[in-house]
């Protein structure tokens, strides 16, 4: 049975904390921030953590 690649797309989007769980960015803060509200901009600096059914579904594809 061949080993099961990491899907490269998914890693670079997740992060896996210490303790195993792992975090996500918020969506509509790459471009175009200039036009939208610094209250919306602030928001979306802080990462939010995946749901554990989440966590257990990704995490053979993020190894």
């Amino acid at each position: 049975m061949p080993k099961i690649k990491t899907h490269k797309g998914l890693k670079k989007v997740l992060n896996v904390r210490q303790s195993g769980s792992i975090t996500i960015g918020k969506p509509g803060h790459r471009h175009n921030t200039g036009k939208k509200n610094m209250n919306f901009n602030r928001k979306k600096r802080t990462a939010s953590s995946l749901s554990q059914a989440d966590t257990n579904r990704l995490k053979n594809a993020i190894r």
